[in-house]
């Protein structure tokens, strides 16, 4: 199971700059995740949003669209 640090216990994290979440479960969402994430220290600068309850359902709701 990857994570991000700081976020152990997210299955999906958003990246409020392009407004997608990634599943973090999802070896292919979770290495463009880190891919995006190396550039930019996200997490630093709040970028970077958990969802609770932790479902993609609750993303969308908060405007974040999968991404594919």
């Amino acid at each position: 199971m990857n994570r991000l640090n700081r976020f152990e216990h997210h299955r999906y994290v958003g990246i409020r700059k392009n407004m997608k979440v990634y599943d973090c479960d999802d070896e292919n969402q979770f290495a463009s995740l880190n891919e995006y994430l190396k550039d930019y220290d996200f997490v630093s600068l709040n970028l970077v949003q958990s969802f609770s309850p932790d479902t993609i359902d609750e993303a969308k709701n908060r405007g974040f669209k999968p991404i594919k």
